[in-house]
């Protein structure tokens, strides 16, 4: 049971918001700033784990690279035969140009054909492991804690199903065959030119270092304005979702134009800084263009001095130039992938840090099944805390007979619901033990005690699908009688059936077309239907208006007769039956008795309480 208001905790509240951003700087697959993983060689291992039954296919993968690699390296010794067929002092040698021409189709096709194959694989590969890695993360967000959720935002851990794995799957299906095709290339090129003509070799090397100081000195620079554009982009971001949430403040206030002039400022440093951000990137490939020129005019230039001279031939230098211009692009190509593959494993390295988190404790052996439950509960001595220098509840002990009530009350952030949170094991408790019907709760198994205890939070979550499905989420197998029994006995079946639809009506995003007093009842039936042994109420009619709360109450007291039912309220007016009101400060009883017992207590916490909330209102004078 999530408190209502995590922020009390330091959760933090994070934007993740990405547009794409132009070529040549450096960036993340989802448009954001290159983020470097933190452990890259242990990362790997780790996400080389997924890939399972997948080697034996990427195996088939590196031998179709081999191949396609190969004929790749071969095109340019044929186009060096073909130039010297038509070159040939003697006249042209058809045959030899023949053979040679069909020889290049050939390759070229059977080239297309094994990249055609190779996509197809990598696909297949990186979807599965995507998959696994996808289903792995969601099963594990299900076995961790409350505490983990509540020191995170929901779109922080949103973005790791989503865009971090995203950004695995790119890389593993784009940047794993590329790297493996692009150093082949790079070896098999470099090995081809130096059998061809090593001075010739010396002339394109030179050019590598020029390639590598450029794109240091580039992204150096557009790194820093990345970074400081999706700093900006995260406050425009901010302010246009914290503007159309309160759209109704902003109207009614007349903030419109603030809102406007606001957005305007935030919009236009975004927009200076992405323009210079763009311009410096834009340098790159251009500049690594001209390099490249400067290398080939120079491999142009030496082989035309060696070819006078009678060294190398013309088709030499046509497939040496070829050679170099394959030798070349796979750098390019790898420096442009160096961001990409960075934000893949730093993508990975951010779902692992999700699978290392530590899970819910795993029940005790021989952890008996609660069932049937009577509802007895005693808290003996109990203590927690989110932080252990900061406690929360300290010492608490209390005792619940079976089949009774009892109500929790007292400020905000004093500790009820925290109480319940650690009965139904939401939380454990650092210090004591909890009992119910005479057993540590820490000796059931952890899925039948949650199963004894129907919850209706404050703030009510509805799931997609329809009414019906909402109030049998907690009995899948039960009839639409039994769904219609519940709703009734929750005064939610009037309002259901004025629906277009009835019970059939679809729900919208959390139940965005139904009121919050509607959302709450439909919360009500749903725990009426599962029928628990222990009823917890945190704050079960505050949303709901006076006439249709009284109905309520009256619904709740015959859901509780027979069992053991807790009940936070900040109205007293919802608690004064209950056989017992603990009034809690800071994490301790600061009071115990009925509602008759405590108001007597003249100068008591529960009777000032009562007298603030019932004192009457006095009317002014105009």
């Amino acid at each position: 049971m999530p408190s209502a208001n995590n922020a009390s905790r330091g959760a933090p509240a994070e934007s993740k918001a990405t547009v794409p951003i132009g070529p040549g700087g450096p960036r993340g697959l989802r448009g954001g700033p290159v983020q470097k993983p933190k452990n890259f060689k242990g990362t790997v291992r780790r996400l080389w784990s997924y890939f399972g039954n997948e080697k034996r296919r990427l195996a088939a993968v590196f031998a179709f690279v081999l191949a396609d690699s190969a004929l790749t390296l071969l095109g340019p010794y044929l186009i060096g035969v073909a130039v010297d067929a038509i070159a040939d002092t003697g006249g042209v040698d058809f045959k030899a140009l023949d053979l040679a021409l069909l020889a290049l189709v050939a390759a070229y096709a059977a080239d297309a054909g094994l990249t055609f194959f190779q996509g197809w694989l990598m696909a297949g590969i990186s979807q599965r492991i995507v998959e696994r890695l996808r289903s792995s993360l969601f099963a594990k967000l299900h076995k961790l804690p409350l505490a983990f959720f509540d020191t995170r935002s929901h779109g922080e851990v949103m973005s790791r199903l989503s865009n971090d794995i995203d950004n695995v799957s790119t890389t593993v299906s784009q940047t794993t065959a590329q790297l493996m095709s692009g150093l082949i290339a790079i070896a098999g090129s470099l090995v081809m030119m130096l059998a061809l003509s090593p001075l010739l070799t010396l002339a394109t090397l030179i050019t590598v270092p020029l390639v590598f100081l450029l794109a240091r000195t580039i992204t150096k620079r557009t790194k820093r304005l990345f970074k400081e554009q999706q700093a900006q982009l995260g406050a425009l971001n901010g302010h246009i979702e914290e503007t159309i949430s309160g759209m109704l403040a902003v109207k009614a206030f007349n903030r419109e134009d603030k809102a406007i002039e606001q957005f305007d400022g935030l919009n236009a440093k975004l927009a200076e800084t992405g323009t210079r951000a763009q311009i410096w990137s834009g340098f790159l490939m251009p500049l690594l263009g001209v390099i490249n020129n400067i290398g080939f005019a120079a491999v142009a230039l030496a082989g035309g001095t060696l070819a006078v001279r009678g060294h190398i031939t013309v088709g030499v230098i046509a497939s040496f130039l070829s050679y170099s211009r394959q030798f070349v692009r796979p750098l390019n190509d790898i420096a442009s992938m160096y961001n990409t593959l960075q934000a893949g494993i730093a993508g990975a390295e951010r779902v692992f840090e999700v699978m290392e988190q530590e899970e819910e404790a795993e029940d005790v052996r021989g952890a008996a099944v609660l069932q049937g439950a009577k509802g007895h509960v005693v808290f003996d001595n109990v203590s927690f805390g989110y932080r252990p220098e900061v406690p929360i509840v300290s010492n608490l002990s209390f005792e619940v007979p079976a089949g009774s009530s009892i109500a929790l009350v007292g400020p905000t952030g004093a500790g009820k619901t925290t109480i319940v949170n650690l009965l139904t094991r939401f939380y454990e408790a650092t210090g004591g033990r909890i009992l119910i019907d005479g057993k540590d709760i820490r000796e059931y198994t952890r899925d039948s005690l949650r199963r004894a205890f129907g919850v209706v939070l404050q703030d009510t979550y509805l799931f997609s699908g329809t009414i019906a499905d909402n109030i049998r989420y907690g009995r899948p197998e039960a009839t639409d009688a039994e769904v219609k029994a519940a709703a009734a006995a929750a005064r939610a079946d009037a309002f259901i059936r004025r629906l277009p639809l009835g019970y059939q009506t679809p729900i919208s995003e959390n139940g965005s077309n139904l009121s919050q007093g509607q959302k709450q009842l439909l919360a009500i039936a749903r725990v009426m239907l599962a029928n628990p042994s222990i009823l917890v109420l945190d704050e079960a009619t505050s949303s709901i208006d006076t006439r249709t709360e009284l109905q309520i109450q009256a619904a709740l007291l015959d859901a509780m007769k027979g069992r053991t039912a807790f009940i936070i309220a900040h109205r007293l007016s919802t608690i004064r039956d209950a056989d017992r009101i603990l009034v809690i400060e800071r994490g301790r009883i600061a009071e115990a008795g009925t509602h008759d017992e405590l108001v007597r207590k003249e100068g008591g916490v529960y009777a000032r309480m009562v007298a603030s909330q019932f004192k009457p209102v006095r009317a002014r004078a105009n």
